[in-house]
């Protein structure tokens, strides 16, 4: 009896995973049919969307390529801004050197001055540019204060003093000019008692 029982519930089993089996068949013939062409567009789309992504990187790479072409020397162009540094602080120090004669003096700035000109001029053709700065309003995309300077004659925030020359290369900021802005003075009263505070 156990037998029976036991072949009856394989014979079902059997037959319940058949019945399944032909069920997952005949789903599997639906969807071979029915997605054919569904597939059809899902590989156009694959295909397209793959597309427009190498497009999209081809620009990148592009656009990636011409800004190293055109400001791959920035490196190169702010390690010379130095030179125009150190000549301004020769020509400098050469005017405030008392031991020096004049005429001495005047054909040693006349010389440096020459260079100076010339480092523009290769600055220029690349096109690398001076910051203006003196008698301008601060604008901190060009200029960093570094001191204020009470002057009652100037508006709040007029650089009245340039330490240190800013450039662009191309439009794009090298070094910002470092300057002294104009402030409004203070009363005597105001600084008394910050006089006393301290």
């Amino acid at each position: 009896m156990e037998k029976d029982n036991e072949n009856t519930l394989e014979v079902e089993n059997e037959n319940k995973e058949g019945a399944i089996s032909d069920e997952n068949n005949s789903e599997k013939d639906l969807d071979k049919e029915l997605s054919t062409e569904d597939k059809l567009r899902e590989t156009e789309d694959k295909l397209t969307r793959s597309y427009a992504e190498l497009e999209n990187q081809r620009r990148r790479y592009e656009k990636e390529k011409d800004e190293a072409y055109e400001f791959g020397g920035i490196s190169l162009a702010k390690e010379c801004l130095n030179l125009t540094d150190n000549l301004e602080r020769s020509k400098l120090s050469i005017i405030n050197d008392e031991s020096l004669e004049k005429n001495n003096k005047d054909k040693i700035i006349e010389h440096l001055d020459i260079i100076y000109k010339d480092i523009l001029s290769i600055f220029k053709k690349n096109q690398i540019e001076e910051i203006s700065a003196l008698g301008e309003k601060l604008d901190p995309n060009k200029h960093q204060a570094m001191l204020e300077i009470e002057d009652a004659d100037k508006e709040q925030g007029i650089i009245v003093q340039e330490i240190q020359k800013g450039f662009k290369l191309k439009g794009r900021l090298l070094r910002p000019s470092l300057v002294g802005v104009s402030k409004k003075p203070q009363k005597n009263e105001e600084k008394q008692q910050k006089k006393d505070k301290n």
